[in-house]
């Protein structure tokens, strides 16, 4: 699994081959997420390893310790992800949508 830093996040917004995926409940979403990330309370694995097809999926929750939990067990399964280090909290890029 790989991590990156919130700050890097930004470069993944927008981007072919990655979908930004928010952990957090849908009220938590509703108050405030990254545009164009897709809502998936609790890392629902099906939707998680069946719908994306090969995108690396990018995690985030509150703090990251969530996303770094599904993380681990998506890449047991063969999916490639990447989680957001301290996760929206230590966010402060230009894509917060609330």
């Amino acid at each position: 699994m790989d991590t990156i830093p919130a700050k890097e996040l930004d470069w993944y917004v927008g981007k072919a081959g990655y979908l930004i995926v928010d952990l957090r409940s849908s009220e938590e979403f509703s108050r405030g997420h990254i545009r164009g990330a897709v809502s998936v309370p609790e890392g629902d694995p099906d939707f998680l390893l069946r719908e994306q097809g090969r995108q690396i999926l990018i995690l985030y929750c509150e703090r990251g310790s969530r996303s770094m939990s599904v993380a681990r067990d998506l890449e047991k399964k063969g999916r490639r992800t990447k989680t957001v280090i301290g996760g929206i909290k230590a966010y402060r890029g230009k894509n917060m949508v609330r």
